[in-house]
């Protein structure tokens, strides 16, 4: 049996059936701790279990929870010095990212600064702060080529991109850098935000995109052309999402659809570009699923899987019980707050509460075919699910369904869940729901 398993702490309990009970006697592993920078032999089994895999996909049921932030920082850190991890791609602007990655791989810059400006309130924490700067340190010494990258893979809020590409026009082709201004928009609209049949901005986006590449072409490569390049095509998929109508919004064709389909496209492309590349993605639970979510939206997860096959293993964070951060209703404007949810009994979560006490994480490629598990593992349940904003009052009957083996890989479980700390406020550019 491995060292740390459960079997001497699994406590049975009416409100749980014995299977969960039972597996997780044998495959639970609990963390000793989930503070960044602490010895990492409890996590030795997740090493086992990434052994083959190029991208794990680190999930979590909320954005403002102070722990999520701090295990998966722990994660990071054992993933890039234990298993040769050589990227972290969060759900945040790919636009601002770039600034940030120039900042971990080269100190360029203030991480406080760099991390407000990602475009989503979700990041502007201390702990995302800590990790940066845990990034930027283990760089610090490293040659280029082994130094860690930190990628953003959402398209939209796209100020830096409109920027740039306005910059080298003015330098490149002054005649045409007024073009640019009509895509201004782009670095503060949401997708779904400004719908439009014809897809005025979208072409205008295109039109700019070719221009900057004619010109680097005519002009040949240069030290900012791959840069000029890369914020080019971003401002292409942000105006996409932007016009796409959020009416539309079940299904493969949908808003949503479309920015999975775009977040799975930047990781596909550090995966495909760099034989090498082993890449952490940081998203919610529901974009790092191997499934659908919502109206039957493929995650971005699900495309992942079906690329890469088992080379992609989705690890979903749960909680049991506490707080965390969020916005209450739909209005950008104001500052997230504090929700307060206790264990309950609808929820998978509950049953986990009370099968073990305690944080631990559990592989759920190990059950197999075993018959003990396909009771449970490979039923429907319900889990928690919270965005960046959530219903007033009603949020705590927030749930998702969910088939614990069909959706995720493996479940790492947090039994106290605590607010996540926030840096003083700046000006927000909005954001998704998550």
């Amino acid at each position: 049996m491995t060292v740390g398993r459960l079997s001497h702490v699994v406590r049975r309990c009416k409100t749980v059936p014995d299977d969960i009970a039972r597996w997780l006697t044998e495959h639970a592993n609990p963390l000793s701790t989930l503070t960044p920078g602490a010895p990492v032999e409890d996590l030795k089994p997740l090493g086992e279990a990434l052994r083959g895999t190029r991208i794990v996909g680190l999930g979590e049921s909320t954005h403002g929870t102070a722990e999520f932030f701090r295990l998966k920082h722990r994660i990071v850190e054992f993933l890039v010095r234990e298993e040769g991890f050589t990227t972290l791609a969060m759900e945040a602007s790919q636009s601002a990212a770039r600034a940030l990655d120039a900042y971990v791989r080269y100190g360029v810059g203030s991480p406080e600064r760099l991390v407000a400006r990602l475009g989503f309130w979700t990041w502007r924490t201390r702990e995302m702060v800590d990790l940066v700067e845990w990034l930027r340190a283990h760089n610090r010494d490293l040659p280029e080529g082994r130094r860690i990258r930190f990628v953003g893979t959402d398209p939209q809020l796209c100020a830096d991109s409109v920027e740039a590409v306005a910059a080298f026009l003015r330098r490149a082709a002054p005649d045409q850098a007024g073009r640019v201004g009509d895509l201004g928009v782009l670095a503060r609209a949401r997708p779904g935000s400004l719908p439009d049949r014809d897809k005025a901005l979208l072409r205008r986006a295109e039109e700019v995109a070719r221009l900057v590449e004619d010109h680097v072409e005519r002009s040949g490569p240069g030290d900012d052309a791959e840069e000029v390049l890369e914020h080019a095509r971003i401002l292409v998929r942000a105006a996409d999402l932007v016009t796409l109508p959020l009416a539309a919004a079940a299904g493969e064709d949908g808003v949503y659809a479309a920015r999975d389909r775009y977040m799975a496209e930047a990781v596909t492309r550090l995966v495909d570009d760099d034989p090498e590349a082993r890449v952490m993605v940081w998203a919610h639970n529901g974009h790092i699923a191997k499934g659908t979510y919502g109206d039957q939206v493929p995650a971005l997860g699900s495309r992942l899987r079906e690329r890469y096959g088992d080379a992609y293993y989705a690890l979903a964070l749960l909680f049991g019980k506490g707080s965390f951060l969020a916005r209450r209703g739909t209005d950008l404007r104001r500052p997230p707050i504090r929700h307060r949810i206790g264990t309950g009994m609808r929820s998978l979560e509950a049953r986990l509460t009370h099968a073990v006490p305690g944080d631990f994480y559990a592989d759920l490629r190990a059950a197999g075919s075993a018959a003990d598990a396909a009771s449970w593992l490979h039923a429907p349940h319900a889990q928690r699910s919270f965005g960046a904003n959530v219903q007033p009052f009603l949020y705590r009957l927030n749930t998702a369904p969910l088939v614990p083996a069909e959706d995720y890989d493996g479940i790492a479980f947090v039994a106290r869940s605590t607010c996540s700390h926030l840096l003083p406020p700046v000006e927000d550019r909005g954001s998704l729901t998550g």
